[in-house]
């Protein structure tokens, strides 16, 4: 192990459903996990933004543990290092922890055996989320992250630390449901709603080989951005009032990332083929629109959801972006500037996602 710890565990901190109007406060966390010899401890030098950071520190999702800091597309460099971590992480490594901080890893687990840590039942988030010990999760929106090493990636060196962070939240999302469902070579695949995680979305769906990949948004705005993405078609459903009609039937697979429950979903259900496939990503506050059940009796369809991915997945998709040379389009702000920042992404101003960097460690 290295040596003891020599700093502090502070961050900006969101004290009331206020702070997700910019009103974050920077201080210390009332109650850091202890250290055990399994974790890591990263000093922070990115986090990425990401549309659960708001949901949370406005208590959207629920009622939230405040004070919270949140942030879960976190890199840096790993400082503090148990005898006990796991894939040979070392002090100096860059290293990366995504949405998910701890599950159970018992072997009668059926989800974590069968390496579906994502979905265990007692998965622990990254922030704002209960531990087994009664202590509670504090995010990257901060200086320093405690992590168990399960949990814990190295960043492969073809990968920018600014593009690596939003892939640990935003990549997983949409290349775990697009490789669990066959994306490649004979798939038509749609991407719905074109924001951070849609992007990533485009961007790997063509990556996979898929034979068409078309972007979905409302408005033409993003027309020309998501053709350079790599995408072959795009159709702006407020421009185009028949755009149900028009690509009836024409798509295997939909992702959708709207998270909004007055979409329109049975127009987006009708897009698939026979046996097509729809995933749903996107998270709704409130509830998705009703749905009628012939939208999957008539076609034989399937409607289906997502969440993040497991530690072995997500390693794949970095060695998969370093492979390829994929390059998400990114912004960068500075770590001082973070409650700006958040109201830019609420605003919808993030091209297409918004990484933090903490200068002082760089």
């Amino acid at each position: 192990m290295s040596g003891e710890q020599d700093y502090k565990f502070e961050g900006w901190l969101g004290k009331d459903k206020s702070s997700a109007e910019g009103k974050m406060v920077w201080g210390e966390f009332p109650h850091p996990k202890p250290f055990e010899e399994t974790d890591v401890d990263i000093q922070i030098t990115h986090c990425g933004i990401c549309g659960s950071d708001l949901h949370t520190l406005r208590s959207g999702w629920g009622p939230t543990p405040y004070p919270c800091c949140v942030g879960h597309e976190i890199v840096g460099k790993a400082v503090r290092v148990g005898k006990k971590v796991e894939k040979g992480i070392k002090v100096g490594d860059r290293v990366g922890v995504g949405a998910q901080n701890e599950s159970c890893l018992k072997p009668d687990c059926e989800e974590c055996s069968s390496g579906l840590e994502n979905h265990c039942q007692h998965m622990v988030g990254t922030f704002a989320s209960p531990r087994p010990d009664g202590s509670i999760t504090y995010g990257g929106y901060a200086d320093y992250h405690r992590a168990p090493s399960h949990f814990v990636m190295k960043i492969p060196d073809g990968i920018a630390s600014e593009d690596a962070a939003p892939m640990l939240c935003g990549g997983i999302t949409v290349y775990s449901p697009l490789k669990n469902n066959g994306c490649g070579p004979g798939k038509k695949v749609g991407i719905i709603g074109v924001g951070g995680l849609g992007h990533f979305g485009v961007l790997f769906a063509k990556a996979l080989g898929a034979d068409k990949v078309v972007g979905i948004s409302r408005s033409h705005d993003k027309r020309d951005d998501v053709l350079k993405m790599g995408a072959d078609e795009y159709i702006s459903t407020n421009d185009d009032k028949d755009w149900a009609k028009h690509n009836a039937r024409s798509l295997d697979l939909i992702i959708c990332t709207v998270s909004s429950p007055n979409m329109p979903l049975m127009d987006y259900l009708g897009l698939l083929r026979t046996k097509g496939t729809f995933i749903q990503v996107g998270a709704p506050e409130d509830k998705l629109p009703d749905m009628n059940a012939f939208a999957f009796i008539a076609k034989g369809v399937k409607f289906g959801g997502s969440m993040i991915g497991p530690p072995w997945q997500i390693e794949e998709m970095l060695n998969f972006v370093a492979e390829k040379k994929i390059k998400p389009w990114v912004q960068t702000m500075p770590m001082k500037d973070a409650n700006q920042a958040i109201i830019d992404f609420e605003d919808g101003k993030a091209r297409y996602r918004i990484t933090l960097v903490n200068e002082k460690h760089l």
